[in-house]
């Protein structure tokens, strides 16, 4: 179901519980479950309508794991490479890095 569809669904039951609610007029435990199913429904609407705007649509993103290289660095770090002493393989990651990130200091 897509997020805009979702939201109309949403808002249009929560308007229905709303018109129950003043229409009605229940008292008691059920009149508390009508009110908060109402907001939760208004919730609902309104983080479908935010899904919307920022589009929905597009693939699910496999997260990377915390404290990985987002691409082809195979897990090595600069504190790694400096442990080593191998001053060219971290001058050359530190370029990938600058690369990737599109920053450059110079």
């Amino acid at each position: 179901m897509k997020a805009r569809t979702r939201a109309v669904v949403a808002a249009l039951c929560a308007v229905g519980l709303l018109v129950v609610l003043v229409a009605g007029r229940p008292r008691g435990i059920l009149a508390v479950g009508l009110a908060l199913l109402c907001v939760l429904l208004g919730m609902v609407a309104a983080m479908a309508v935010t899904a919307a705007r920022h589009g929905d649509d597009r693939g699910p993103v496999e997260p990377t794991p915390a404290g990985q290289p987002r691409t082809g660095l195979y897990g090595v770090d600069a504190d790694t490479l400096e442990t080593l002493d191998n001053e060219e393989a971290v001058r050359a990651l530190r370029e990938r890095y600058r690369r990737l990130d599109g920053l450059n200091d110079r």
